[in-house]
């Protein structure tokens, strides 16, 4: 008797722990900056250095990296900017790992606050989620058929099931140069830079991976002269590339996070010389999963007539794909400056983060509940305070459709960025609009049992001999044609033919007579 096997990979979830970490420190300038008297714009990230996974936990080593822009002290220079480091130490706890086992880290800068606290030291105070997730790929074995020379009787059933083709990390690296226009002045020193994704878009081709979207680049920066007046530059770079990916295919189903690891911006000499070229290089992670369908047939039960067949089963869960949903959410919205604002003449730039703050299943879909942080920076109506910049969030909500389902539903939901604009109304107001993209993934999750392997042994004639070969059976809830003629030596074909049955189709109460087949 030889067993017929299929093979299916699978995503394995072995541990998912969240830690929020609350990093305060005091930051001292170093000796060659001017003193602080405001703080205009701060950011921060996180960097890892170090991430060691033990039985039972997991520590991670890294920092806070920050960067503020602010008015100084000084008469020639009021506008200055510092980049500096906070380390931190964290362990993770998560039951059941252990050395061996893959981990991804990730961290979400919930809040950051950098104040004064004199003009020579800053309080760096920021709230962190630290995300651990150990996963790997599964190989479970699934029982198709049985061939042999004794006569079985096999049910089968077409299972649509996920198969997951690839799971890996891999980067892409955008390279631009950018020549400043004619009508900007050339470049002394850089102040700030912002580089941002928009409507970022991936799709599969023949083993490759095609990536379109837009990069925004703004920069604030001195210029060369004896004026050294501030000046600023907003470009939007197209973004339209591929990496290879031998396991890809047009037909399969995708979901792949991009983000930007590492942004390096070198201002470098033109042909004629002068500092008017900017050099940028950015390398992209790529997060990426790929399943395929398959409508594969799976043998669910089997029993022989002349032998016994006692089959080995387990639970598994199986997914399939639900809906795959691009969602699209419009904000439309007026922001104001507080009275403590100097007011606005320009706006220099305008930069936007999607936050999704609550996310649930609801009837036929899953409603979505999050926020646009937006931050401006412009120029002011003051010549003291040439530069000020402003913070505001605008709130929004979503409601995605999926199929309605009584399975258990998974899904992945990423929020992006596609459109962002500001118009100045007047010196105290603007009118905000975006576009935010809504990528959804929902799963149906089901348990199924699952054969694993078969033993045979000889059937005892004796018991088989006791029993009636004639009986007749009143049909019970849950019971199937199946059930019924497994559990009396007989086939369902030979029910059928007995009872002149139309189909497989039975009910409670129904009547039947059964004759034992020898």
């Amino acid at each position: 008797m030889e067993i017929k096997r299929k093979y299916i990979h699978r995503n394995h979830e072995k541990g998912r722990v969240p830690s929020q970490i609350t990093l305060d420190d005091d930051y001292n300038l170093p000796d060659y900056k001017p003193d602080i008297v405001k703080v205009m714009r701060e950011r921060g990230s996180i960097k890892f250095e170090n991430i060691q996974v033990n039985d039972g936990h997991i520590n991670v080593k890294g920092s806070l990296r920050f960067d503020i822009l602010y008015r100084s002290d000084m008469e020639e220079r009021k506008i200055d900017s510092l980049s500096g480091g906070i380390p931190f130490e964290e362990t993770i706890s998560m039951d059941g790992i252990t050395e061996l086992d893959p981990v991804h880290i990730s961290a979400d800068i919930e809040d950051i606050t950098i104040g004064i606290i004199n003009s020579r030291k800053l309080s760096i105070r920021a709230l962190v989620m630290l995300r651990a997730e150990a996963r790997d790929v599964r190989e479970e074995q699934m029982i198709t058929d049985i061939e042999g020379t004794e006569p079985l009787e096999m049910r089968r059933k077409f299972r649509n099931i996920l198969q997951l083709v690839t799971c890996k990390k891999d980067n892409y690296r955008f390279r631009q140069e950018i020549d400043l226009p004619q009508s900007k002045p050339n470049i002394d020193q850089i102040l700030w830079k912002s580089i941002q994704l928009r409507g970022v878009e991936t799709r599969l081709q023949e083993g490759a991976i095609q990536l379109t979207g837009e990069v925004r680049m703004h920069l604030l920066y001195y210029t060369q002269g004896e004026e050294r007046r501030l000046e600023w530059l907003d470009e939007a770079l197209p973004l339209n590339g591929s990496i290879s990916c031998d396991e890809c295919r047009e037909n399969q189903l995708e979901r792949i996070k991009v983000v930007p690891a590492n942004v390096e911006l070198e201002v470098k000499p033109d042909l004629d010389g002068e500092d008017r070229s900017i050099s940028l290089d950015m390398t992209l992670d790529l997060d990426i999963c790929i399943w395929e369908e398959e409508n594969m047939e799976i043998l669910e039960d089997v029993y022989s007539l002349t032998q016994e067949i006692i089959p080995s089963c387990e639970t598994l869960e199986l997914s399939t794909l639900l809906a795959k949903n691009y969602a699209k959410c419009k904000i439309s919205d007026r922001l104001s400056l507080g009275k403590e604002q100097e007011n606005m003449l320009q706006i220099c730039a305008c930069e936007g983060e999607v936050f999704i703050d609550h996310a649930e299943p609801e009837g036929a879909g899953i409603r979505v509940e999050g926020s646009l942080n937006v931050e401006l920076m412009y120029i002011t109506t003051d010549d003291a305070m040439p530069i000020d910049s402003y913070k505001g969030t605008l709130g929004f909500e979503q409601f995605i459709e999926i199929p309605e389902t009584a399975d258990t539903v998974t899904y992945e939901l990423e929020a992006g960025l596609e459109q962002l604009s500001a118009v100045l109304l007047d010196n105290t107001q603007v009118d905000i609009k975006a576009i935010i993209n809504l990528n959804l993934i929902a799963f149906s999750n089901q348990v199924i049992e699952k054969m694993t392997d078969i033993e045979v042994r000889e059937r005892n004639l004796d018991e088989l001999q006791k029993q009636p070969g004639i009986v007749g059976y009143i049909v019970k809830e849950d019971d199937s044609l199946w059930n019924i003629a497994k559990a009396n030596h007989t086939t369902m074909v030979q029910l059928i033919d007995t009872n002149e049955l139309n189909s497989e189709e039975i009910k409670k109460g129904d009547k039947l007579l059964i004759v034992k087949t020898v």
